[in-house]
C-alpha cells in the first residue's frame, strides 16, 4: 500500500494541468514540438495554411498560426521546466517576475474550436479594446472572444492570447454572437 501511495505522489493531479506558453527560435515549433511530444507531453502548435509563390508555381504551405510560439499542457514541475528550456530551439517558457504564466483553458479551447470549424480564419493583430462575446451557434459554437466590425451584418470574432499578444479572426454573422 505504501508503494500506492509513493506512486500516486509522483503523478501529477489533473487540476494541476495547465496551458503554457513555449516560445522558440525562428521556424523552430515543429522541432521543438517534436521533442516534447516524444516525451509524451501535450503539444498544441495551431497550423493555417498559407498561399506560397514559387518560381513556377503558387504551392500551399503549412505554417505555424502563432510564428515562434507553441503551447504545453502539462504539469511544468522544475524538473521538466529545466528540461524545456534547456531544449535546443526553446527561447523560454512565457510568464512574469521568473513565474510560468498559464493561459485560460478557454482560450486554447476556443482556439481549437475555431480550427476544426472549417471556416477560413487568419492571424489577426492583438486587440487590447473591444467586446468579448461568446458564439452562441453553428460550428463555432462556444468559442469566446474579442469582436472587430467588419462589414454590413458580419463581425469578426478575434480570440486573442494576452499571455504573449497574438490573436487570430473569423468572420460570423451577427445572430451567432450573444455579449458576455
Amino acid at each position: 500500500m505504501e508503494g500506492a501511495t509513493e506512486e500516486s505522489s509522483l503523478l501529477a493531479p489533473a487540476e494541476t494541468l495547465a496551458w503554457y506558453v513555449i516560445q522558440t527560435r525562428s521556424r523552430h515549433e515543429d522541432r521543438v514540438a517534436a521533442r516534447l511530444r516524444r516525451q509524451d507531453l501535450e503539444v498544441f502548435l495551431p497550423r493555417i495554411t498559407v498561399p506560397s509563390q514559387r518560381r513556377d508555381r503558387r504551392v500551399l504551405l503549412e505554417m505555424p498560426l502563432f510564428p515562434g510560439y507553441l503551447f504545453i499542457h502539462d504539469d511544468l514541475k522544475p524538473s521538466t521546466y529545466q528540461w524545456i528550456i534547456q531544449l535546443f530551439g526553446v527561447v523560454r517558457i512565457l510568464g512574469a517576475n521568473g513565474v510560468c504564466t498559464p493561459v485560460p483553458e478557454e482560450t486554447v479551447d476556443s482556439i481549437r474550436t475555431m480550427i476544426v470549424s472549417g471556416r477560413p480564419y487568419k492571424p489577426w493583430p492583438f486587440l487590447e479594446k473591444g467586446r468579448r462575446v461568446r458564439v452562441m451557434d453553428g460550428p463555432l459554437a462556444g468559442a469566446i472572444g474579442t469582436v472587430v466590425a467588419a462589414r454590413r451584418r458580419k463581425r469578426r470574432l478575434v480570440i486573442s492570447v494576452e499571455l504573449f499578444r497574438r490573436a487570430v479572426a473569423v468572420e460570423l454573422d451577427d445572430e451567432a454572437l450573444e455579449p458576455l
